[in-house]
Order: structure tokens, then C-alpha cells, then sequence
């Protein structure tokens, strides 16, 4: 929107031109998401425990949660307030990638929200049934894969640390878009299970999935990097901004002790726009690496419940990864804060493989 305004603007004044630049908007974008999460965060806290929406904890969990107990949820609804709004403002509303992320955002957030709402409000303690909530999450997914199958040719999966080293997945790439964006969704959701656990890496991947966008985007930056150029692509680092501001602000409310958690809502939604993101940038691969502690923790449920079914023993204390960790004796606050210490890590070696070719 404002883009548009500074446009029509710079008729009369040349210095309204500075707001066509990707970096200052990106950097406004992430404040304005800061500063919106930071703004609305006690007022939605507030709302939220007037209402007793608030945390219901397994009696088969942590000991060390039941104190957590009636903590105001669904929080992950300020998140994406924060990132519609500055997107709405800083983006430029003409580049259809925009509302297509929107859209996915949006919508997984929506599925989230029912669950948390039957669960939080309606006293329904299983929530939107797994059956639905999955056949809800494939017909976004396979829509959105099946419209960006049609509307590009490029379906070639990147090799990273490979120059020229593609592998063409044909009509396959609808299977391969679907199982990223959904099992991305999942991945956050199923991490998000201490204060800040998940929110911090979904900041530090957002940024580094920012990145790519910028460098795609640009086809002097692109042709250096040997990656391919996608036009368009770099209008996505104004919602990684904001991902990362309204991811901040957020986390100024849900760090240890949190004050409110974020929910299905939240994750659900951030889970399936960072598969998306990773998905037009053509990226795929390379997020896996750097989103290594959602993959982890995703892949020690299915482990977990294998293992289980199929010998009647468990692999791990308790799945997902970060309750075995508790369960050993860690602290809350150590598991959460080596997990962000290994997910920065991961993501600056995802950022080398730009170099390493």
C-alpha cells in the first residue's frame, strides 16, 4: 500500500523514490511487525485470560509444566496480525507471491484457530479431529502446489554444493511442494511445546530464508551465486521481516516464564509460510538443513510412535525430542536455549552452501 502511496508521491518529491529500495521496506516491515506485536501483546493477554482461553497441560507431561496451566493461548493470532498488517504495508501488493503466502499463512492459521478454539473455548479436549485438520492442510497445500506447477516451468530441485547439479521432478513436484509446506506446518507446530522454543528459530530461519529471497530475486546477485533467478522472488524478504518482528515481539511476551503461548494458530500458520517461502525460492533442500530442529523434532515423534506400534518400546523418555530432554533432568531453559543455539548454527551453514558450490 505504501509503496504505491511513495510511488504516486515521488511525482512531487524525488525523495519518496527511497521507498522502492527492498532494504529500507524490509526494515520498516520488521519494525512495524516489532511494534505491533509489542503494542497489541497485553491487551491480547489480558483478553485472553478475562476469558480463561489458557494453557491445558497433559497430566502425562513434564511435572515441571503443570505450573504452565491456564497461561493465555492462541497468542500465535498476534504473530499473524503483526505480519498481514506490515506486509499489507510495506509489500508491493501487485506481486502475486505476496498474496499467495498471504493466503497459505492465513489459511493454515485458520486451522489452527478451530483447533484452539474447540479446545481452549469449546472445552473439547481432542480439539479439530486429526482427520480434518489433515485433510484441510492437503487441500491448501495441494492447491497451491498444483497452482505453482501450471504457473511455472521450473520444477527442478536444487542440489546444494552442486554448480550446476539439478534434478527435473515433472508432475512429482505437486507431491514434493505438498509434503513441504505440510510438513513444515507440523514440524513448528510440534516444536512448540516450551517458551520460545519454536517461535526463536522460526526467526532465525526466516532471516535466512530472507536472504535467499533477496539474492534470487536479483539477477546480478543470482548470476555471481550460481542460484537461480526467480523475478519476483525478492518481494518475499518484506514478509521474512516481518516474520522476524512480530517473531521478536512475540517472544518479548512468551520467553521464559511466558506470559502467553502461541498455539496451533501460530504455528501452524508460520510453519506453512517458511515451507512456502523455501518452496518459490527454490530452496527446498537447503531449509530442511537449517530448519534441522523442527526436522528432529518431527522425525523423533515418528520414531517415537514407530518404535512403539511396532516393538511396544520407546526410543525416547517422551517425544517430542525437547520433553526427553526435560525428562533427563534439563532445565527448561537450557534445553530452549541450546536448541537456539543449534538452530543459528544450522542456519549460518545453510547460508554458506550460497558459496560453497
Amino acid at each position: 500500500m505504501l509503496v504505491w502511496l511513495a510511488k504516486l508521491l515521488s511525482h512531487y518529491y524525488h525523495g519518496f523514490n527511497v521507498f522502492q529500495y527492498l532494504t529500507l521496506r524490509t526494515i520498516c516491515s520488521s519494525l512495524t511487525a516489532l511494534f505491533t506485536a509489542l503494542f497489541l501483546g497485553p491487551y491480547l493477554i489480558h483478553r485472553l485470560a478475562e476469558h480463561q482461553i489458557g494453557q491445558v497441560v497433559r497430566t502425562v507431561g513434564p511435572k515441571s509444566h503443570f505450573s504452565k496451566a491456564g497461561t493465555p493461548t492462541m497468542g500465535g493470532s498476534l504473530i499473524l496480525v503483526a505480519i498481514t498488517l506490515s506486509t499489507l504495508l510495506w509489500a508491493d501488493l501487485s506481486n502475486h507471491y505476496v498474496w499467495l503466502l498471504l493466503f497459505v499463512m492465513l489459511s493454515f492459521g485458520a486451522i489452527g484457530w478451530m483447533d484452539d478454539y474447540r479446545k481452549l473455548v469449546l472445552k473439547d479436549s481432542h480439539g479439530l479431529p486429526a482427520k480434518w485438520k489433515f485433510f484441510w492442510q492437503s487441500v491448501i497445500a495441494l492447491g497451491v502446489a498444483i497452482y505453482l506447477f501450471f504457473s511455472t516451468a521450473e520444477t527442478q530441485l536444487i542440489l546444494p554444493f552442486f554448480k550446476n547439479v539439478m534434478v527435473d521432478l515433472g508432475p512429482f513436484y505437486v507431491v514434493f511442494a505438498y509434503f513441504v509446506i505440510v510438513g513444515s506446518s507440523n514440524a513448528v507446530n510440534l516444536t512448540d511445546g516450551l517458551d520460545g522454543l519454536a517461535i526463536l528459530p522460526t526467526v532465525m530461519v526466516g532471516c535466512g530464508l530472507g536472504v535467499f529471497a533477496y539474492l534470487t530475486g536479483n539477477i546480478q546477485f543470482s548470476r555471481y551465486l550460481l542460484i537461480p533467478y526467480v523475478p519476483g522472488v525478492g518481494e518475499l524478504v518484506i514478509i521474512c521481516g516481518a516474520i522476524a518482528g512480530s517473531g521478536l515481539g512475540f517472544l518479548w511476551f512468551n520467553a521464559y516464564p511466558a506470559q502467553i503461548f502461541m498455539g496451533d494458530v501460530g504455528a501452524l500458520g508460520l510453519g506453512a509460510v517458511l515451507g512456502l517461502i523455501a518452496i518459490l525460492v527454490r530452496q527446498e533442500l537447503v531449509f530442511a538443513f537449517m530448519a534441522g530442529l523442527f526436522v528432529l523434532e518431527a522425525v523423533s515423534v515418528i520414531l517415537q510412535v514407530g518404535s512403539y506400534k511396532l516393538t511396544g518400546k520407546r526410543i525416547f523418555k517422551m517425544a517430542p525430542l525437547h520433553h526427553h530432554f526435560e525428562l533427563k533432568g534439563w532445565p527448561e531453559p537450557r534445553v530452549i536455549v541450546r536448541f537456539w543455539i543449534i538452530t543459528f548454527v544450522l542456519v549460518l551453514l545453510g547460508l554458506a552452501t550460497l558459496k560453497l558450490r
